[in-house]
């Protein structure tokens, strides 16, 4: 087996996929601001459903569950972390140094056992890739 098929078959096993998403979801998106906004008091609801729970602002009751849980401000703010730690993330995945060392951790083990394991959804209208990508990581692949 050539050097190229043990590191195609290392990364397409589907157990290391899985957990280099819930390690990027983690250091990506878990750990981000996010921690910020889920701070604070929940409301609990009687009925379990959230119909018995109302927010009270100055123009009137508002349903929880049609209270909007984020501002724009917020959303914006949160998905700027998010992409900054998901580009720092890739940069070091990608690193010369550093990036065998991540997939050879979570190779030995899953650092995060206690997260229920992902599954691949059929999101293919949301993430079709076309002709031109396809062509393009061809030639990356091939070193043109």
């Amino acid at each position: 087996m050539s050097d190229h098929d043990e590191i195609r078959a290392f990364i397409t096993d589907p157990a290391l996929q899985q957990r280099l998403a819930k390690y990027m979801v983690l250091q990506c998106f878990r750990n981000s601001m996010l921690e910020d906004l889920h701070a604070g008091t929940s409301p609990s609801s009687a009925s379990g459903d959230y119909e018995d729970v109302t927010v009270s602002s100055p123009y009137g009751v508002i349903p929880w569950p049609k209270v909007s849980r984020l501002n724009d401000d917020e959303m914006k703010r949160l998905m700027i972390d998010v992409v900054d730690r998901t580009y720092h993330f890739i940069h070091t995945l990608f690193g010369e140094n550093t990036g065998a060392q991540i997939l050879l951790r979570l190779a030995e083990r899953d650092p995060l056992p206690h997260w229920n394991e992902p599954t691949l959804r059929d999101d293919s209208a949301e993430t079709k890739v076309t002709a031109a990508e396809t062509r393009l990581a061809r030639k990356l692949r091939e070193g043109e």
